[in-house]
């Protein structure tokens, strides 16, 4: 079965998403609304980007009838699952398994057509969907679940419900449309010069009774309906989980793909915490994305540890992951160590920096035009380093290998350890109290970003990468 890869953002894109909503499955998060009219019941348009983060069946949207009757938008594993309880199952072939990407996905739903396969229709990424594992048609005029058509006892549901299957990612841009069946070029285009698939504003469509449209910008209205009065109630979320990794600037995120076969860490928080195996595993977790040229900055927060932690870069995440490495532990893997401030490469250590524990904050400024790295604790460079410094390496732990793409890395220090890491690649997944950004305004980070460092996203890599 064929795997669609995500929709990642380009520099300019005409119209920016400024925010999502990050949900984490594990803490049943999910915006939940009873509706207060009547809709259509038969004719609707759903609309979101989405980026998944871990992989069970989950719900990105459902709608309860009665108690008893449902609709729903969500996930069969790999495959997308849209039905309404009892009316029509689509379980697509496709396999939608990018945790690095974005997704456009529409659902038009219209049983009054008279042509079965046409009633309902599934766009990913702009392109509609015809290959489906399983495939039952609505008949004509079928109440449509994914609708609301009774205002006493229906339940309209984002990320989940209160009873379970939540989502673990992220939302933007989510948009119902009651009483209309449109095509995707109502909420997105291809880029004239990437063929991208990218996002166009929603606010002149018009919505209808139920209709919402929901754009996370107000941090303490999570689920403010902007288009009108048809606002959601907020459950387990909070302003933190507001998040500007968009569809429009895609930020890097740890790599719940790239782990060891056993032992493998825990990922969870929009997939920027982590949580390292304490049966017998190091290995925490690698970026989501490398990069081979440029200058990038990202804190790592440590939360706990039975043991030590490391934070750095390596050049074969994969081989760390295969292996359980800790960071440092291969010839292309440069760390440092929380338990001595030691530096570690190819499995040696050396003196280097200092101690660091729980709540303290490693910022990692990575130099791929001089190959070069800087640790700092708390705003304090390591060895008194000079991130500015250039082709001086002023401070640098290391003198990198040229030649690879670099991953972000985080590890425990010894086999047996349990460590817990915040990565904030920009949009972090704990509060900062300061709030700095880079030089092109992007990133959300408790220290300051070296002049000539970026945080590390689609649009600066783009520019930068």
């Amino acid at each position: 079965m064929p795997l669609i890869l995500g929709t990642n953002s380009i520099k300019d894109t005409g119209y920016n998403v400024a925010n999502s909503l990050r949900f984490n499955s594990g803490s049943s998060d999910y915006l939940s609304r009873t509706p207060s009219g009547t809709s259509s019941g038969t004719i609707t348009t759903h609309s979101l980007w989405f980026k998944r983060c871990d992989f069970a069946s989950d719900f990105l949207y459902i709608n309860f009838e009665n108690g008893v009757n449902y609709g729903y938008i969500g996930f069969d594993s790999d495959s997308l699952d849209i039905r309404s309880s009892p009316g029509y199952v689509y379980v697509t072939t496709q396999k939608l398994r990018d945790p690095s990407a974005w997704y456009h996905l529409v659902v038009a739903v219209d049983n009054s057509l008279g042509t079965a396969s046409d009633r309902v229709k599934i766009y990913l990424n702009g392109s509609r969907i015809t290959s489906f594992s399983t495939q039952t048609d609505p008949s004509s005029g079928a109440v449509n679940n994914l609708s609301v058509d009774n205002t006493a006892s229906n339940l309209m549901n984002v990320g989940g419900y209160s009873g379970g299957n939540h989502f673990g990612g992220y939302i933007a841009e989510f948009v119902f449309i009651d009483g209309q069946a449109l095509a995707p070029d109502q909420f997105g285009e291809f880029d004239e010069d990437s063929g991208i698939w990218k996002p166009i504003d929603v606010s002149g469509l018009t919505f209808g009774t139920n209709g919402f449209y929901l754009d996370f910008k107000d941090s303490s209205a999570l689920g403010n309906d902007v288009n009108g009065s048809n606002n959601f109630t907020v459950n387990n979320l909070t302003a933190i989980d507001q998040s500007t990794d968009t569809c429009t600037n895609n930020f890097c995120t740890l790599n719940p793909l790239n782990v060891p076969t056993s032992n493998a860490p825990t990922f969870s928080e929009g997939n920027l915490k982590t949580v390292t195996n304490g049966s017998d595993g190091n290995f925490g977790g690698t970026s989501t994305i490398g990069v081979s040229q440029g200058k990038w900055y990202a804190e790592f927060k440590f939360i706990s540890t039975s043991g030590g932690m490391q934070v750095g870069i390596t050049g074969d995440p994969s081989e760390d992951a295969r292996l359980n490495n800790y960071t440092g532990e291969n010839s292309l893997g440069y760390s440092v160590f929380s338990g001595n401030g030691n530096k570690f490469n190819n499995g040696s250590q050396s003196s280097f920096g200092v101690t660091w524990g729980a709540n303290d904050i490693i910022g990692v400024a990575l130099d791929l035009d001089n190959h070069k790295i800087y640790f700092h604790k708390n705003g304090t460079y390591m060895n008194s380093g000079d991130p500015t410094s250039g082709a001086t390496g002023t401070g640098s732990a290391f003198n990198l290998t040229t030649g690879y793409d670099y991953f972000f890395s985080v590890s425990d220090g010894s086999s047996g350890d349990s460590s817990t890491i915040d990565a904030n690649f920009g949009s972090p997944p704990f509060t900062i109290s300061s709030g700095n950004t880079d030089g092109d305004g992007y990133g959300n980070f408790e220290y300051a970003v070296p002049s000539g460092y970026y945080s590390l996203n689609s649009k600066n890599l783009a520019e930068y990468g």
